[in-house]
């Protein structure tokens, strides 16, 4: 996997993949239309953040690339590769359990604080990425 070049596309698999971690600067983009919301990423090393209708979705520190991000009623499932290991926070519904998987094994059940963030450390390294699945 490599860097979201692009910084944000729709894939034909009806996910949508964003972020490049490779950027030294910071770079944004506005007004992507994707099933009818509008979603903006900035992205660069040290922060990868995208929003869906002005409301966050996903943040990650350092800066990441995220491919075949999908959000249903079940949860959430993504490949995410960075540079270093990253805190990743995704927005789902408050005061609510899930399950976390990465790489397909269980880190635990975790609970959303009120405001519905969860937050997840990921061991990364350039070049290798991680599948992450948050499961209701």
């Amino acid at each position: 996997m490599a860097a979201v070049k692009e910084l944000i596309r729709s894939e034909s698999d009806g996910s949508i993949s964003f972020g490049d971690y490779t950027l030294a600067s910071k770079t944004k983009l506005d007004d992507y239309e994707f099933k009818g919301d509008i979603y903006k990423v900035k992205t660069y090393q040290e922060i990868t953040k995208l929003e869906r209708n002005g409301m966050f979705v996903y943040e990650s520190v350092p800066g990441t690339s995220v491919t075949s991000f999908r959000a249903d009623d079940a949860g959430l499932d993504f490949t995410v590769e960075g540079s270093e290991d990253a805190q990743i926070t995704v927005e789902l519904e408050e005061d609510k359990e899930y399950e976390v998987f990465v790489n397909s094994e269980s880190i635990g059940k975790m609970t959303t604080n009120l405001g519905g963030k969860l937050s997840v450390n990921v061991e990364l390294e350039d070049g290798v990425s991680a599948r992450i699945q948050v499961r209701g």
